[in-house]
């Protein structure tokens, strides 16, 4: 499977401390994010993460055409629906494309640890 890893800065910690308690999971699979997220995730962990540019310089619309070429099989975006800055990515365009392609896409902690209870139970 092929996961994408996106985190607004306020959620980049939680976004650290899930690939860490699911790292196990996580080093099962391909993993992708967008630059700053994928470093930091990368240090903290040691997965090995194919890092795409940082989000503000596009990195979340280069997951997006992953996700329209059909290389993308599960999304983590772990967005900050408060304060969000105007230099983050965006995910209306990104969760628009997951529609489509009906690629799952997770926006918190939460969904994202029932995704992988999910996928887990499937092996």
């Amino acid at each position: 499977m092929r996961i994408a890893l996106i985190a607004h800065d306020k959620k980049k910690p939680e976004m650290i401390d899930f690939a860490y308690e699911n790292r196990h999971f996580l080093q099962k699979h391909q993993l992708f994010a967008t630059g700053t997220t994928g470093k930091m995730v990368m240090e903290k962990t040691g997965l090995p993460i194919h890092c795409f540019k940082s989000g503000p310089l596009g990195g979340d619309q280069e997951i997006g055409a992953q996700v329209a070429k059909g290389e993308i099989d599960l999304v983590f975006f772990f967005r900050d629906p408060l304060t969000a800055q105007p230099h983050e990515p965006d995910i209306s365009a990104l969760l628009r494309l997951c529609d489509v392609y009906e690629i799952p896409l997770a926006t918190n902690r939460n969904t994202a640890k029932m995704m992988i209870k999910s996928e887990v139970k499937k092996c």
